[in-house]
């Protein structure tokens, strides 16, 4: 079975492809989100996964070789605006007193490409995300965490975000960071099945 590479340091990323039977090799890609501009979270999502999974591919040890690589990157829009990690405590205050009480949309870009032949195929998810109304003292008890700090749109669904997040339309993994249904349809794309991957798995 090929190696499957994460081109992400995400950990929720690496639990979502592990509960679905695949045990990914991490390598961070480097890219240089701030660096990069595109019109709209949808194509910046996707821009950026791409570019994750292309310079993991493309890498020494990594081009050439027996490997599967997947570059996700996320945004959140609201209103047009395109929300990725906040800069600072200050900026995710903000951020969440904007967000209560409205829906944006979260974009998950995903990238997968064949070290070895260097065919590559992509697809950017959009979920929406309904917020709920936390008041002054729970946001700054959120940002006090420091989760919202490290992640796009200044919140998880996996974590202590989860609490504010009244509810979603569309797929959950998307939300936390890679939508599981398109990461299979995109290796059907390059003839691999994601049952493959449960080999050793299924008892006789």
């Amino acid at each position: 079975m090929k190696t499957f590479i994460l081109a992400s340091a995400s950990p929720a990323r690496r639990r979502l492809l592990q509960a679905a039977g695949i045990e990914p090799r991490v390598i961070v890609s480097g890219v240089d989100e701030s660096a990069i501009q595109a019109a709209g979270g949808a194509a910046l999502a996707g821009t950026l996964a791409e570019l994750k999974a292309l310079a993991v591919a493309e890498s020494a040890g990594v081009a050439g070789t027996d490997a599967l690589v997947i570059g996700c990157d996320s945004v959140l829009e609201l209103d047009g605006d395109v929300l990725g990690k906040p800069a600072d405590a200050d900026e995710a205050v903000a951020r969440w007193k904007a967000m209560r009480g409205r829906s944006g949309v979260l974009y998950t870009g995903h990238c997968l490409v064949d070290a070895e032949s260097g065919s590559n195929t992509s697809k950017t998810v959009g979920t929406v995300v309904h917020f709920a109304e936390p008041d002054d003292e729970e946001i700054a008890a959120y940002v006090a965490t420091g989760e919202p700090l490290h992640v796009a749109g200044a919140f998880t669904i996996d974590g202590l975000g989860g609490v504010f997040v009244d509810r979603i339309e569309g797929d959950h993994g998307n939300v936390v960071g890679l939508s599981l249904p398109t990461l299979r349809v995109l290796l059907s794309i390059l003839g691999v099945r994601i049952t493959d991957f449960w080999r050793g798995r299924i008892e006789s």
